[in-house]
């Protein structure tokens, strides 16, 4: 009864704080750089660097299992993220704000990777395997928890305060400032609460050798890497430049939505459809296994795409007709993600799972990195050859999202070759 007391202090509020983070660096500095007046070109670029860390977390694990204790790990990248935050905020009314905060966003992409490494090695140790079990299902919704504050709240914050006062960089360093706040209080709280369990399990130099080894000579593993790192290469480059084109005029070609209704799409009707996805993927998983539903999770995954293709051909202006179209490509992500990560986790069998997983994670963010990196040129050198082909401008969009659409294909030619075992996700 006392470990699950102690984990109910604790668990919520440590995926709490490793989803934040996140969501921050990957979304909200997405849509806070279109705010500040950026090309999407650049915000792709730059900002699909930030996924470099989680790509190479698996290469610095060891350094966390081998030196200090994970407990004095979360404490410490909490504070790091903390002040990392503190100092966007007072950076971002200055001139070189670009170059400051994107430094900055740097140190909180590795802080918060190797808050991800400790928090969940922390999780394993200061739980029993029943009380994991029961908190499995807390620590996924707290995490989305996270999401929802990220990409809803704090974006509707913010284009409310830009909405009222017209300054973008003064709101969204209000927005950083209150952030920083809570983040250096979720610190303190964990600096007490975190319980002190058993000395971490410290791994040998030979015992890594023997970790990248057998993963790298596992059978099928090249045909496995390239499904993880093309699954995903349409979504790369679509969730690089949905919200520059939400957000963007229509007289460019895009929506013409406000910040703070951005906000309210995405952090929460977007959010929900993708809860409603996932919960519904792992049901269905659980009943006939990940063979007999991998196709439909990925058309799920996929096809949705075309709504974007929808909303910039149309242009509509009903934002519940944008909703809906946001709602079923977020409730398609979500159902076809859960065979992703079934998959993953299948690939990751074997006597060093939890690192073998880190590693397909660490792939995983390479295949969302360098698509994400190149969309926004290829979104707007797209828009300049549709110039002479489509009126005004509005051909850099449509012609994207179709292009983010046969981007999908390699996925269902992978798909085609994979050998899942009949009864794997099946619930036993």
């Amino acid at each position: 009864m006392n470990k699950n007391k102690s984990g109910w202090a604790w668990v919520p509020t440590l995926y709490f704080a490793e989803g934040l983070p996140y969501v921050v660096v990957m979304t909200v500095s997405v849509i806070m750089y279109k705010n500040l007046g950026l090309s999407n070109t650049d915000i792709a670029f730059y900002t699909s660097w930030l996924y470099l860390p989680w790509v190479i977390k698996p290469l610095w694990s060891p350094v966390v299992d081998l030196t200090k204790t994970k407990r004095w790990w979360i404490v410490a990248m909490q504070s790091l993220i903390g002040v990392s935050l503190a100092t966007v905020a007072f950076t971002l009314p200055t001139s070189f704000f670009f170059q400051a905060s994107m430094a900055l966003f740097w140190l909180m992409a590795f802080s918060s990777a190797t808050h991800d490494i400790a928090a969940d090695g922390f999780y394993m140790l200061a739980l029993s395997e029943q009380d994991q079990s029961l908190f499995a299902g807390i620590r996924n919704i707290f995490y989305r928890i996270a999401s929802i504050t990220g990409q809803g709240l704090l974006v509707f914050a913010a284009g409310t305060l830009i909405n009222r006062t017209g300054n973008v960089q003064t709101s969204w360093a209000i927005i950083f400032g209150i952030t920083a706040a809570l983040f250096l209080l979720i610190a303190v709280y964990h600096g007490f609460i975190l319980p002190r369990p058993a000395s971490d399990d410290r791994k040998s130099m030979q015992k890594i050798g023997n970790l990248f080894k057998t993963f790298f000579t596992k059978k099928g593993i090249w045909l496995a890497l390239a499904f993880i790192l093309l699954y995903r290469l349409g979504e790369a480059q679509l969730v690089k430049i949905a919200s520059p084109f939400l957000l963007d005029s229509r007289e460019a070609g895009g929506l013409g939505i406000t910040t703070d209704v951005v906000g309210v799409l995405y952090g929460t009707v977007g959010v929900i459809a993708l809860l409603l996805g996932g919960i519904l993927g792992g049901i269905a998983a659980s009943r006939k296994g990940l063979k007999f539903w991998i196709w439909i999770m990925v058309a799920a995954m996929n096809l949705p795409n075309l709504v974007y293709v929808y909303l910039a051909m149309a242009q509509p202006e009903n934002i519940y007709v944008i909703g809906s179209c946001i709602a079923l490509e977020q409730f398609g992500y979500g159902f076809g993600f859960t065979g992703f990560m079934l998959y993953l986790i299948l690939v990751a069998q074997g006597e060093y799972k939890t690192a073998h997983y880190a590693l397909c994670t660490g792939f995983m963010a390479l295949g969302m990195m360098l698509p994400g990196m190149a969309a926004g040129w290829i979104q707007e050198n797209i828009a300049a050859l549709a110039q002479n082909i489509l009126p005004t401008s509005m051909g850099g969009y449509p012609l994207f999202f179709i292009w983010v659409c046969i981007c999908t294909i390699p996925g269902f030619i992978l798909t085609a070759m994979l050998k899942i075992p009949a009864d794997f996700g099946m619930k036993k």
